[in-house]
């Protein structure tokens, strides 16, 4: 019976454990606050923390998602993060937050991906048509509408999107489960790496001409800008 147990307990703990690797570590005291300088510091999440004595409210403060931003850019949409790099005192507690601004008919925020976080969003203003597409060897698309107060949820790695579908400016805010979320957009990862990916491998990986490989590649220079 002992060994059943065990048994029992071991494939529970199996199964379980690419979830607690599925986000950002368990903070094991109160707060870390980030800093660069290393002097006096300990090194947690790839972070050094201040003295937590030496906290203060400024640590974990930001200002201004409250302000539009601008859009005329060639996807038409603008990312506003708010995650470690802007309040150090998000260090160790696994959440950070975006505003995402979108120009009118077809503010785009391409297809892209968070290799860290999955992402809950909320919209504020306009109308968005969102969607994610899952793995393999389905890779189904799941998509929706949405209007101010909507919610949807992209889930973690999956690649997804958000398209202004109406003719005014929209407005998105975005909550992540990390606080370094990270962000891979496909076409920008493909087709403006840096260096450039050899042309070679992108006709046999998308079956294109070589000619309309080298174009896009060539389109996409400003990703890494």
């Amino acid at each position: 019976m002992k060994t059943a147990h065990f048994i029992l307990v071991f494939c529970l703990l199996a199964l379980a454990s690419p979830f607690a690797y599925a986000s950002d570590p368990s903070p094991l005291q109160d707060f870390c606050v980030a800093i660069n300088d290393p002097e006096d510091a300990v090194f947690v999440n790839g972070k050094f923390c201040k003295d937590p004595k030496l906290a203060k409210a400024q640590d974990f403060y930001y200002s201004g998602l409250n302000i539009p931003r601008n859009t005329s850019n060639p996807v038409g949409s603008t990312v506003t993060p708010v995650n470690v790099a802007q309040i150090p005192g998000l260090n160790t507690l696994g959440i950070s937050l975006v505003r995402i601004d979108y120009a009118p008919n077809g503010g785009l925020n391409p297809p892209h991906t968070h290799p860290r976080a999955t992402e809950i969003l909320v919209v504020v203003e306009g109308t968005l048509y969102v969607g994610f597409v899952t793995s393999n060897t389905d890779n189904r698309l799941i998509t929706k509408v949405l209007y101010p107060g909507d919610v949807f949820v992209f889930p973690i790695g999956l690649i997804h999107f958000q398209f202004n579908v109406g003719k005014t400016n929209a407005v998105a805010f975005a909550a992540l489960s990390s606080q370094n979320p990270g962000v891979i957009t496909v076409a920008n990862a493909v087709f403006g790496s840096n260096p450039p990916i050899n042309p070679d491998v992108l006709v046999k990986a998308f079956q294109l001409d070589k000619n309309l490989v080298k174009n896009l590649q060539s389109k996409f220079w400003w990703a890494n800008n």
